[in-house]
């Protein structure tokens, strides 16, 4: 066994109460299929941005999103409808394939989400459709909790290779292609309580309606949360920002299991709006290797935070860098778009 699973902390509880003089950014996104395994599957995203004042008063809500993408077998986009809507070009999505070129796709379709100069602007719509790539990579790690042999082993093979080199956990000779198809280590999945804090019940956006929180069938979700504040030093301003990112299954044993769970602090110069410091904390992974990550997202530090959504993608891509700890990463691009709501919100 590696010893970098020392470095894995183990399931992070709720999401910290909120802050006061704050701002936070949730989205979720719930994935749930029309059938059985192999049926369409069914995206459902909420965001929403809202500034506290008061910790032990609801927040003031300042801009909210909601999506649902239908997908087929293929991860090819076949329906799509957004709250509120974007505008015609949403309707061009359809056809393609959740991937690394759907952003491309999102920027020429939906120029209106974008800040003019290429870069997303201030709709939390575009998080919610720039995560369709990655909720629909993982969805199906759902079904591995319902069905008692998550296919044969010949199946799990050919599932692992078509993985080699996506990503730094999926390296050649890492854990994740050698391992056996029921070895002891396969998985490191934790069970996790909600999100919400027993205390904070307004800390997050509502989960209600039918794809919802029902624990009854298989279904995935991927919950973010982006906290931010202006803070005084001696020696100069910096914006505070904790961030915390989930990707969970329903399971019939345990309610929810996460497979995917992160926490980031990070400080941002106010001066230059660059990286200052960076905390990456690895909660929950699914291979002994995957921690190693950690130490490649410390290239951004010193980086504008503006550019993040661009810098990550070109320096942590595929064995350098974790998917999932890069879309972390590159939701810190937001950090200027919520610095002008609280700001506005608090004048």
């Amino acid at each position: 066994m590696s010893n970098v699973e020392l470095d894995v902390l183990g399931p992070a509880g709720p999401t910290p109460a909120r802050p006061a003089n704050s701002i936070r950014r949730t989205s979720t996104i719930d994935m749930r299929w029309v059938g059985d395994f192999g049926s369409q599957l069914r995206l459902t995203g909420r965001a929403r941005d809202a500034v506290t004042t008061d910790p032990a008063t609801p927040p003031i809500t300042v801009a909210t999103a909601e999506n649902r993408v239908g997908i087929n077998a293929e991860r090819v986009i076949e329906d799509i409808w957004a709250d509120p809507s974007p505008g015609p070009g949403l309707n061009d999505l359809i056809g393609h394939r959740g991937g690394g070129y759907l952003r491309g796709a999102i920027g020429t379709a939906l120029p209106e989400l974008m800040d003019g100069q290429g870069k997303p602007g201030p709709d939390p719509l575009y998080l919610l459709l720039d995560d369709i790539s990655g909720a629909s990579l993982i969805a199906n790690f759902a079904w591995s909790r319902w069905i008692g042999d998550w296919g044969d082993a010949s199946n799990f093979s050919e599932r692992r290779a078509s993985m080699t080199g996506v990503c730094i956990g999926f390296a050649p000779g890492n854990s994740a292609l050698t391992q056996a198809h029921n070895g002891p280590d396969r998985d490191r999945s934790k069970p996790v309580p909600s999100v919400v804090h027993p205390n904070d019940p307004d800390g997050w956006h509502s989960f209600t309606g039918p794809d919802g929180d029902d624990l009854s069938a298989p279904a995935m979700r991927r919950a973010r949360f982006i906290d931010l504040w202006r803070s005084t030093s001696p020696n100069h301003d910096t914006i505070e920002v904790s961030t915390g990112f989930q990707d969970s299954a329903t399971d019939p044993d345990h309610g929810r299991v996460a497979v995917h769970e992160y926490r980031l602090k990070a400080t941002i110069d106010t001066g230059t709006m660059t990286v200052a410091t960076l905390d990456v904390a690895p909660h929950v992974l699914p291979f002994h290797e995957c921690p190693q990550a950690v130490a490649k997202a410390m290239t951004v530090i010193g980086e504008p935070v503006a550019d993040l959504r661009t810098v990550v993608l070109e320096r942590l891509a595929k064995t350098e860098g974790c998917t999932h700890l890069n879309d972390a990463l590159r939701a810190l691009a937001e950090v200027p778009i919520l610095i002008e709501h609280l700001d506005h919100a608090t004048m």
